[in-house]
Parts: C-alpha cells; structure tokens; sequence
C-alpha cells in the first residue's frame, strides 16, 4: 500500500470527551471517528488492525474445530421470552418494534438464536459434539458509554456456542475453547493473564476471563507469582485465618469518638490500628410466599477496618441467593436504632441475621459501633460480650499479602482488561428452550452447552492501554495496521532516494510483509511523527545524505534511536527483525 492512495488523517489534539489513552490514540490516529455515543464507524487504518485481531480469532477457532455461522442482529423476542430474558435483561438489552407492532431486540448476544438452530438441527447423540460461532455486530444499550471501544454501545464480538451430550463431554469441549483462547492470546503478542472468574448464577467453577494486562484497567487481577494461581478479584478466595482465636484481655467499654464515624477515623482517635476495628454493613433480602406479605430480613455483616466486601461472595450465602440490598435509613433505624456511621451488633432492637468475615470471626478485643451517635464499643469479645455470629464465612476482597489458596506463596494484584471468557453454561438454555437430542437409548436430554466470547474491537484498546508512550501506539507486529513503514525523504528532489524506497517497498511487498511505503511529499518531521502515534512497529528512513554512504537507517518504534544499516542489506535486516521479538515486549 503507498500512502497517497490510502486514508491517514491523524490529529495533533484528542477530542475533550476522550478519557482514556486509547481512546485519545485510536482518534488522533485517525482509526475511530465517532458518530454518536458509544457508536463508532472504523475508519480505514482501524478497520486493519480489527481484520487482523478477525483473521486470527478465526483461525484458530476453525482450528480447534468449530464452525463458523452468522446469526441476525435482528431477533424475534419470542426467543428472549422463551428463556426470560427478555423482561429479566435491564435497559441494556435494546427493544424495538416493526411496523406490525412486534417485538424485537437487537442482539446483544446470541444463545436463544443458536440454540434455536441447534433443537432443529442436531437431534441425534451420533451429531454430537457440535460447537458454532460467529463474528457478528453486537449491541449493548450502556447506560454511561465511555473510553471510546472500551465500553461502547455497539462493537463486534466473536462469540461461540458448543452442544455435548453430558456434562463430561461439555467439559471436554470448554477445555479445548480455553487451549484454543490461549493460542489466540498468545498470537496477539499481549501480556495477558487467564483467570478464573466466578460462574454467577449458574454455578459451577468453569468460567475464566482472559485479561490483557493494564495500569487503566477496570478490572482487579489476583495472582501469586510463586504459582499458576490466577483469579479476578468476585472469584479470589480469602483463605481461613489458622491461627485460634485469642482469648480477652480487656473489658468491653462504651468509649466516646466524637464525630468519628469511620473505622479509619476511630483509628486514628484512638491511636489504634485499623485492623482491631470492625465495620458494619447492613443488608436486607425480601421474602414472600404466594400471595402473602413480603417479608423483609435484615442481615448485619462485619468485615474488619480495613478489608472490604465482595458482593458476589455474600449473594452466595444461603438465604442470599434471591438478591440482597443495602438497607435504607429506616429499616437501619428501626433495627439498631441509630443512624449509619456508629452501628453494630450489639443491643439491637430487632431480629438481624449477623455473617462475619473469617478474620473478624478470630479477633479478640475488637471496635465497633456501639449504635449510639459518637459511642463505639471496645474490648469487644465473642462469648463473652455477644452471642457467636449466625454465620461465618469469606465475605471479603482479598488483598495483596494474603495467602494464595493454593498454598504456594503470598498473593498479588494488578489491573486488567477483560477482553475475552469461555463459560460453562450447562443446560440453562436447553431446557428453557426445550433443545434436547435423543442419545444412545433413544431417550431425549436436555444438550449441554458452552458460550465462548472475545470483544473484537475491544481488544485493539486494550492493546493500546498496555503498548504506548508519549508518542503515540506501539503496536505488536500481529496487530499492526501496517507492520513496517517506508518513510523516504525528499523523494522528489532525490530520484535515488525515490528509487531505493520503491525498491524496498518492492522488495517486502513480494515477500508478503504488509507494508506501507510514505510518498505523500510531507516534511520529515511530520512524517515521521505520524507513524509514531499510529504505532507501525518497523520503520526505515531513506535519505540522500546517508544513502550516498551506502545505509539507511531501521528504528523499532520501542527503540529509542535509530540504527544504520546497509542499504544492500535492508530488506534481509528488516525480515530478520519480523521473526524476532520485539526489544522490550514482553
């Protein structure tokens, strides 16, 4: 490709809306133009390195056997109410009408659609194991659409769907999607980490995230360096305290703390540390049976000062399971009887379940609210001062230090960016939608399946978070919109230049290197700085001076100058440089 003929309209300032790195970079690289919000046309440079994250997806997916299909942006919401998720789905999911007055979505994923055709076309265990994706438009109607691809409202998603006979066999079928993700991830040339998520509703412990690495990441990272252990922070257990409980050594006491309403400023009152302290959160869940009344139960959950509540892990406790919510002022008051910002569990008015963390369950001599304004209790002990909780349990965030689960060193944290997950999802939608197939016996079950999906036009972002610098992008070859550029200098007042630079380009074009070669006549300075903030990886410089001399110079975009090489010798250098990796990446 020669630049005259392509579109490069790159920008000296981001737009004010672009919060982001790579939403700032995507635009002043001219490779996303936005249209409205959250909704973005691809513009040609862009669109390159889209194909790109495609055609390895895709190669790699049919590699690991499945079977690519497209399925209508537009669906029937007969399909959504099959399965409820048509009233259960939030404003997320975008409802429209035709001009007949039925209903439609516009997808946002694919599982009704798919198994849809499945229960017509697979009726036989002998058509199984079967496993269908597709790389198709998707569309999220977020309600805060922002980070330009981060978190937009329509984007491209390759997502897979496969059908087994039992669970062994789904099982089966989730681990070669996890091998084939790790193939795909690893061709990206990205430093990412594969993490075990929690599984939600459905249950079960196959459900991992792919996150690609990123100080900006949305997403908390627990991992242990001594060990293969990695998991996002809802599914990172909090091991168990080992050491016992210590027995009491000071009286329980209402102590004054005026105006001290946090566990860090009750600290810091009482010239204590954080970790003797214990906060209070109350919850509350709602119960009915048939058309009677609904009840409402409060709970009172205790974390220690310094730790803080991991939601996913509470809404597993029994009793939990329906959804819980933060309490409002009035159930708290009529229950303790006091205000937020001093409660606890002592000398409550109603009946309130209490669950602590597994930390607060071993502490002695503990601070808590004392459910009196500018009162906390201390010398708090259980047995003695309050009846032993209700229930214990890992109710917590981990934190950097704790023990890794398993049992092979001390945890870490970094940030992440999801940008793909495989899910066991069992039969949640064979059933719901009646897909079953006859098996050996000639009796009908319900298919188990599985849902794959990697955010295709997110994933360039993500890759722009982890590889930039003040310049602009530094792509990985893999993902470059051109993997090397040609940058002549005064080619029209040098036929030499112009020729060594036609040359080259010939050269790496015949090789099948995608390269791009600049002969749009710009000034150095403002050539060069174009592909830098575009991020092309390889970059060589013909100019008179030292092509008299027999060279050229070659520069790495990581590099931070460039290197002479013999113009003879450039072609051969710079396909060397392609099977090597790049200096400084990981």
């Amino acid at each position: 490709m020669k630049a005259s003929q392509f579109l490069i309209s790159t920008l000296k300032e981001a737009p004010a809306d672009a919060e982001v790195v790579s939403h700032q970079l995507m635009t002043r690289a001219g490779m996303i133009k936005k249209l409205g919000a959250g909704i973005y046309s691809y513009m040609p440079m862009g669109l390159r390195v889209i194909r790109k994250v495609e055609a390895i997806v895709r190669e790699e997916m049919n590699r690991a056997g499945a079977i690519e299909m497209t399925m209508p942006v537009v669906q029937p919401a007969e399909l959504w109410q099959e399965t409820g998720r048509f009233d259960k789905m939030g404003p997320e999911l975008l409802r429209i009408k035709d001009r007949h007055q039925r209903d439609f979505v516009i997808q946002p994923t694919s599982e009704e659609v798919v198994t849809d055709i499945v229960r017509q076309e697979l009726r036989s265990y002998k058509q199984l194991p079967k496993n269908f994706y597709q790389i198709q438009t998707k569309f999220r109607d977020e309600r805060r659409p922002r980070f330009g691809l981060m978190r937009g409202r329509e984007f491209t998603m390759k997502d897979a769907y496969s059908f087994d006979r039992d669970p062994d066999s789904a099982k089966q079928s989730y681990q070669v999607m996890a091998r084939a993700y790790r193939a795909i991830f690893d061709r990206f040339g990205l430093r990412y980490r594969a993490v075990a998520a929690d599984s939600g509703a459905i249950g079960g412990d196959l459900s991992e995230e792919f996150q690609v690495i990123a100080a900006t990441g949305e997403d908390a990272i627990v991992y242990c360096p001594d060990s293969d252990y990695a998991a996002n922070m809802e599914k990172a257990e909090a091991l168990a305290p080992t050491q016992p409980r210590p027995a009491a050594s000071q009286a329980m006491a209402k102590t004054p703390t005026p105006g001290k309403s946090t566990c860090a400023d009750v600290a810091q009152f009482l010239n204590v540390p954080l970790q003797t302290t214990v906060k209070s959160l109350v919850l509350a869940t709602e119960s009915a049976e048939g058309d009677g009344p609904v009840h409402t139960q409060i709970w009172l959950v205790l974390l220690r000062g310094d730790h803080d509540m991991n939601e996913v892990k509470v809404g597993k406790l029994p009793g939990m399971a329906a959804g819980f919510r933060f309490a409002t002022v009035p159930e708290i008051e009529s229950a303790f009887g006091c205000q937020p910002g001093y409660l606890g569990p002592i000398g409550l008015r109603a009946p309130v379940t209490v669950v602590v963390d597994r930390e607060v369950a071993v502490m002695h001599d503990w601070i808590c609210g004392a459910n009196a304004p500018d009162f906390h209790m201390t010398g708090v002990n259980w047995g003695r001062d309050l009846p032993e909780p209700d229930l214990v349990a890992d109710l917590r965030n981990v934190v950097a230090g704790d023990a890794s689960p398993d049992g092979k060193g001390l945890l870490a944290i970094e940030r992440g960016i999801e940008v793909g997950h495989v899910f066991y999802l069992g039969t949640k939608y064979s059933k719901a939608m009646g897909a079953t197939f006859l098996d050996m016996a000639g009796k009908p079950q319900f298919l188990e399946m599985g849902c794959y999906g990697i955010g295709i036009t997110r994933l360039p972002a993500a890759a722009i978070e982890q590889n930039h610098d003040a310049r602009g992008i530094i792509w990985p070859d893999a993902l470059a919109p051109f993997t090397v550029a040609v940058c002549p200098i005064g080619p029209d007042r040098s036929p030499d230049v112009k020729a060594a630079a036609e040359s080259l380009y010939a050269d790496l074009l015949a090789a099948g290197i995608d390269v791009i070669l600049d002969d749009r006549g710009e000034r150095p300075g403002a050539m060069l700085a174009d592909w830098e903030l575009i991020g092309v990886p390889h970059r060589v410089v013909i100019g008179d001076k030292a092509l008299k001399d027999g060279q050229v110079e070659y520069q790495h975009r990581r590099d931070a100058a460039a290197t002479r090489v013999a113009s003879a010798e450039i072609a051969a250098f710079v396909k060397s440089r392609l099977s090597s990796p790049a200096p400084g990446a990981a």
